[in-house]
């Protein structure tokens, strides 16, 4: 039985549109946030503005590293934790490596010591299909060994997982580690690819297509991550396990970008590079147990999705 819901990282991407949708169904969220400036606040802001229209909302602003943290907490009555704070994006790890070691393995282990101590129901914390790295074996399985991430984040996140595991074992904390795919949707990250290319195209700036567009990725709709993180909140959980949470279709990127500018009705300015550093070349799940355990079921294509994507943003910023 919920008591009350603890979303860490409520203010981000997937945590606002988490928290909307147990407060939709009537639950009690508890969102915790930092607001970092890692991407325009005023997004965080406006996310956060919508959320606290509900009087089942309370929001605490803190960082989830914060040793401290538990005695804001203590006195809550958390059954739930949702842990998906994190300091996000590949790239952004080469550039500053210890805010990652801060927030995504301090910040982890804190998560971990308020669950155990807090004696919680249930533990669930964001992983990524990062951490598959190079593996050439495809669609991904949760099965696959994981041993050679090439990103400082994926490292962080596989890191988190075995963290996860000896908290499990040792003080029988249930925890669910969900790997997400390629995220994208309304309120979407500004660093992410929807985003990222529908701004320049609308502003008639170039895109950059790394590793020439020879991509695929496994883009996921916002609204079916939701649902399978609820699936995996209301399930009676392991002791310890993982779960892929994407779409079992990849998609090329040049389609993507295609898509989009239909979408639009655009055509883009493409600017071809390389392949980035800590990059693959394609992601795609293999979701067979999430779908049977989770009732998991991605139902959005690119197009819908990316159509209500566009749709948002204009609407969003005025253009």
């Amino acid at each position: 039985m919920f008591k009350n819901i603890l979303v860490t990282g409520t203010s981000g991407f997937i945590g606002y549109h988490l928290s909307r949708q147990l407060l939709d169904e009537g639950y009690s969220v508890i969102g915790l946030d930092q607001m970092n400036d890692y991407y325009d606040v005023s997004l965080k802001h406006s996310r956060l503005h919508i959320l606290k229209k509900y009087n089942n909302f309370t929001f605490i602003q803190d960082s989830v590293e914060n040793p401290n943290l538990i005695d804001t907490l203590k006195n809550l009555s958390i059954s739930h934790i949702v842990h998906l704070a994190a300091q996000a994006g590949v790239r952004y790890s080469l550039e500053k490596p210890m805010v990652y070691g801060v927030s995504n393995l301090m910040g982890h282990l804190n998560m971990l010591e308020i669950a155990r101590h807090l004696n919680v129901e249930h533990f669930i914390y964001a992983s990524s299909s990062s951490v598959y790295g190079n593996n050439k074996k495809l669609p991904f399985s949760v099965s696959d060994r994981v041993d050679h991430p090439i990103s400082l984040y994926a490292a962080t996140k596989k890191a988190d997982e075995l963290m996860s595991h000896s908290y499990s074992h040792l003080f029988k904390i249930p925890t669910t580690g969900l790997r997400f795919f390629t995220v994208y949707g309304p309120y979407g990250r500004p660093d992410m690819s929807a985003f990222l290319f529908t701004d320049a195209i609308l502003k008639d700036r170039p895109i950059r297509v790394f590793n020439h567009g020879n991509m695929r990725r496994n883009y996921t709709y916002i609204d079916d991550i939701i649902q399978g993180i609820v699936g995996a909140l209301k399930k009676t959980p392991h002791n310890y396990k993982i779960y892929n949470i994407g779409n079992n279709k990849s998609e090329n990127l040049m389609d993507f970008i295609q898509t989009l500018e239909s979408i639009i009705g655009k055509k883009a300015i493409m600017e071809f590079e390389d392949m980035q550093p800590g990059d693959v070349p394609e992601t795609i799940a293999d979701i067979d147990d999430t779908m049977k355990d989770l009732g998991f079921k991605p139902t959005t294509d690119i197009h819908q999705g990316l159509t209500n994507f566009v749709n948002w943003y204009r609407n969003y910023y005025h253009l």
